[in-house]
């Protein structure tokens, strides 16, 4: 059982940075595939950003890449989401995600994870 807890979110102004945080609990970490998805009001889920068990894989949408980064750091068994160049149409719930190490492993398809947090708001300003 993995138990996660999100932190980080809150208002900010386009153009502007926000760094999300996801707590698991567990000693196997590090053998967790872990992922950020976001629902906005009246929109399905959609993914966001996904790092590989291994650290050495990291993949996201059209609409975040270049400008979001996934790391993890399997010490403190924390995912992070570093959001630069925030724009209004990145205002929503954000929740991490995790699954066991698995293949084929679908990364951006939310029926590939077993474990949720309880979401982060992200609300940018124009």
């Amino acid at each position: 059982q993995v138990q996660l807890v999100e932190s980080g979110g809150g208002l900010v102004q386009a153009g502007g940075s926000l760094r999300l945080s996801c707590a698991a609990s567990g000693r196997t970490f590090s053998s967790y595939a872990m992922a950020w998805f976001r629902q906005a009001p009246g929109k399905e889920r959609e993914f966001v950003a996904a790092n590989r068990w291994s650290g050495d894989s990291t993949y996201y949408s059209d609409s975040v890449k270049g400008r979001f980064t996934i790391s993890r750091d399997n010490g403190k068994n924390t995912v992070y989401l570093q959001m630069n160049s925030l724009k209004p149409e990145d205002t929503a719930i954000y929740y991490c995600a995790a699954t066991p190490a698995r293949s084929p492993w679908l990364f951006s398809v939310s029926g590939q994870y077993a474990y949720w947090g309880q979401g982060t708001q992200v609300t940018v300003s124009s």
